[in-house]
């Protein structure tokens, strides 16, 4: 009997994806502000096929706490980058080309997503409205659920086996989530069903995570602790 040592065959939505990563001025989606973004296109092994970064010129004081995380200081953004809504009409057409061949992949897709669309209503551009996303965060809380630990960018590139060498750097970030995807999709059959399906699947998903988790909040004596709501875009 032969003992064969094969790779899984992965689902067709992996093996062409464009990740997408922001670092911004803070957590806040509503008044959040982007610093820098990345857009890179992944093919089958991993590997990047193209490349996009934007430094950009927030228009506000980057608060000290958001620069030690990224690195990115006022007097930076200032002086090297992009008129924001030139930056950000070039991050939405560049995500909207990508998004019409292959699915875009964000590591908790509200974050970024929500505050790019927040951003270009506050430029008075047509915010993005993306028609498949891939979640990795979404994902393996569904396929993992009972998996103890923290789920962060950092944590789930180590368990699945993906280099992770400048965590807060968005083409890092970018990378690695586009990768992370790749292998939870290889890893879980279930998964290998139509990109429109699994869009949809996932919007599900994220709501009954977020119910969930208010849920063990109310019970940890935070009884007016609400669930956050909607996916990939919370306006």
């Amino acid at each position: 009997m032969l003992d064969f040592d094969f790779e899984p065959e992965a689902p067709g939505w992996s093996k062409r994806i464009a990740a997408f990563d922001l670092e911004t001025t803070g957590l806040d989606l509503k008044t959040a502000r982007i610093v820098t973004a990345c857009v890179v296109v992944l093919g089958p092994t991993g590997e990047v096929e193209n490349l996009r970064e934007w430094l950009v010129n927030p228009g506000i004081e980057i608060p000290q706490a958001a620069s030690d995380v990224h690195g990115v200081t006022t007097e930076d953004a200032v002086r090297d980058g992009m008129d924001p809504l030139s930056a950000i009409a070039e991050i939405s057409q560049e995500l909207k080309k990508l998004n019409a061949t292959m699915p875009l992949v964000a590591f908790n897709a509200p974050y970024d997503f929500t505050i790019l669309a927040n951003e270009a209503i506050r430029y008075q551009l047509e915010p993005l409205e993306p028609q498949s996303v891939i979640d990795p965060l979404v994902l393996d809380r569904k396929v993992d659920k009972f998996r103890k630990g923290k789920r962060n960018l950092v944590v789930m590139s180590e368990h699945y086996g993906v280099e992770l060498t400048d965590a807060h750097n968005s083409t890092a970030d970018a990378v690695a989530a586009g990768k992370i995807a790749q292998q939870i999709a290889k890893r879980f059959a279930e998964l290998d069903i139509p990109i429109e399906s699994l869009h949809d699947a996932q919007a599900k998903w994220s709501d009954e995570q977020s119910e969930s988790f208010a849920k063990f909040m109310r019970q940890q004596n935070r009884p007016d602790f609400q669930a956050e709501l909607g996916w990939p875009i919370r306006l």
